[in-house]
């Protein structure tokens, strides 16, 4: 259709700025714009895309903007939709990268602070949230529980793939000889186009193959190694938001890129923007690279997930008939709640809750988001009040 892609920005520009709480009330605008307002798809296409993106590593919200995106508009309409939900916030947290590091002073104020005890409040949350939903029986919580303790236990980067893939092993094995799920109708216009999928879906396969290997040779200059780090960890992210956060930290924090305060600083001001909680890149490019990393950040997490959705559009019905898909699925959303919560553990309790003060802020702050609802941006606010208050600003 004539400009829609920029219909397909115009609209998702208004979600990126409006869209508060996370990748769950993310489907829930994007249902109401694009089904409900807009009818560029209906209800059985709109959750077969949904479960798609549920089922493929990245942020899925993003990647259901993005199907809808191409489906409107082709590349253009996906780079277009992209863009528009990403924007808002990549550039908030850029700009407070910024600011949090050049402003004399910034880095100790008392309100940071407190968003570092947000963080520890809304990462408590996820975990027990998620923990119910994704670990609801006595082998998914024990494949949690070894997460937890393998990655903590044995903090290297190679472990965190290899407990994920482990976990996928182990979730195929419990729910062998399952019945397969039921065979979905495709998305609409999924169909067509096998061979520049396939090229994505390779494309998507080099890079995550080549790119360690490249810089274990040590032949990829410091910004590249950036986009190595961030493709990897958004390679690797199964439902998005909050899991993401373990992968960054150990990709950021040992290698001495971003300290452990200013992680958990930015973790926090990230549950205050609208968009995708991906956009915690940005913050960490801009804190370790400038301006320049927080571009090649943005882009590198974002982009394995881009990739796999376009390229798994037309192959979709097929997927859905393997069984063996979901039951590895099943095995690997334990485990990415087990990294979760080594997360929670280190670095973000052992770094910000070092007094009986710092705990029964970060216990209020937890209350108030689990007992009375508070939405997480809100409660970032409340936090900063509360640390500048408590600590001074």
């Amino acid at each position: 259709m004539k400009h829609g892609w920029l219909q397909s920005f115009a609209t998702a520009l208004k979600l990126g700025l409006l869209s508060f709480g996370g990748p769950t009330a993310h489907i829930g605008y994007f249902r109401e714009e694009y089904v409900n307002r807009k009818r560029w798809l209906d209800d059985r296409s709109f959750a077969d895309l949904v479960a798609l993106c549920q089922l493929l590593p990245g942020p899925a919200s993003s990647q259901v903007g993005i199907a809808i995106g191409w489906m409107r508009a082709g590349w253009l309409g996906s780079l277009a939709a992209w863009i528009g939900f990403t924007l808002p916030s990549a550039a908030i947290l850029a700009a407070f990268a910024w600011v949090r590091s050049s402003v004399p002073g910034a880095a100790d104020a008392g309100w940071l602070r407190g968003l570092e005890l947000a963080a520890v409040a809304i990462v408590a949350s996820a975990v027990l949230g998620m923990g119910r939903t994704l670990a609801p029986d006595k082998p998914r919580v024990a494949i949690l529980v070894a997460t937890a303790a393998a990655v903590l236990l044995l903090p290297y980067a190679w472990t965190q793939v290899a407990a994920i893939a482990a976990a996928g092993a182990v979730g195929f094995a419990l729910k062998r000889g399952a019945p397969p799920a039921a065979e979905a109708q495709p998305p609409a216009a999924a169909a067509g186009g096998r061979s520049g999928a396939t090229a994505l879906l390779l494309l998507f396969a080099a890079l995550l193959v080549g790119l360690p290997i490249a810089r274990e040779a040590g032949a990829l200059p410091p910004l590249l190694s950036l986009f190595e780090s961030f493709y990897r960890a958004g390679s690797l992210v199964f439902g998005g938001g909050h899991v993401v956060l373990p992968l960054l930290e150990r990709e950021v924090v040992p290698s001495g890129w971003v300290s452990a305060e200013s992680f958990a600083a930015g973790y926090a001001a990230t549950q205050a923007m609208p968009g995708p909680l991906f956009t915690f890149a940005s913050y960490l490019g801009a804190d370790s690279h400038g301006w320049t990393g927080a571009v090649v950040a943005t882009v590198a997490i974002f982009l394995p997930g881009y990739l796999l959705v376009i390229g798994a559009l037309p192959f979709w019905q097929s997927l859905r008939r393997i069984a063996g898909v979901a039951h590895v699925v099943y095995g690997i959303n334990a485990a990415v709640v087990g990294l979760l919560l080594a997360a929670l553990y280190d670095p973000l309790f052992t770094g910000a809750v070092t007094s009986s003060a710092d705990f029964a802020i970060a216990a209020a702050l937890y209350a108030l988001l689990a007992f009375w609802k508070l939405p997480p941006w809100a409660l970032v606010g409340i936090a900063a009040l509360t640390g500048a208050a408590a600590f001074g600003w």
